[in-house]
């Protein structure tokens, strides 16, 4: 279980760095300049996303035992060492941020919709199937995403030219891929 929750935080908080959540944050921090509903709201919205996603992956892991579903894992995971390679871009403030939204509201609704099939999704699914244990891993998720996003959130544009984002984006397109060599070698 601590294995779970600790493997879950490291990967989603690297994949997160230069992530399009990452940048929404700032965006938001810039806008409302009120941390703490932002942190709450995406907080809720990561838990209640990543809660999904996770009953997903432990649904797929408890389903589809054996050397193949394994096998699809393993590939999953360096599909997802590829993707971390690439940067995001925002495009923009997102048109469901209406005037009169409060920091909360905009973050929560913002947060859940923009996490929607992103990597970090899809590696919440991965690492539930993957160790299928659904707490630990939605609880690591989240904490790494909250860890990743605090600093852009108190120190803004600040923080985002001081992290080596191209370093940080290796780092987790290697922990992704030595996480598919481990789902490998578990199948013989």
């Amino acid at each position: 279980m601590i294995e779970a929750l600790v493997t879950s935080a490291i990967v989603v908080a690297l994949a997160e760095i230069g992530d399009k959540t990452q940048l929404l944050a700032l965006l938001l921090a810039g806008r409302f300049r009120q941390p703490l509903p932002i942190l709450a709201g995406m907080l809720v919205a990561t838990l209640a996303n990543h809660a999904l996603a996770g009953a997903v992956g432990k649904l797929l892991g408890g389903a589809l035992q054996g050397p193949w579903f394994r096998l699809a894992v393993a590939l999953s995971f360096f599909a997802f060492a590829l993707w971390a390679l690439r940067p995001d871009s925002l495009g923009g403030a997102p048109r469901y941020l209406r005037p009169g939204m409060g920091a909360f509201a905009a973050t929560l609704v913002s947060f859940f919709l923009v996490e929607i099939g992103d990597k970090t999704q899809v590696a919440t699914v991965a690492l539930a199937a993957r160790f299928d244990s659904l707490i630990p891993v939605v609880a690591g998720t989240t904490l790494g995403m909250c860890a990743a996003n605090l600093p852009v959130i108190y120190l803004g544009d600040a923080v985002m030219k001081r992290v080596p984002e191209r370093a940080a984006r290796i780092a987790a397109a290697v922990l992704f891929a030595a996480l598919g060599v481990l789902a490998l070698l578990e199948i013989g």
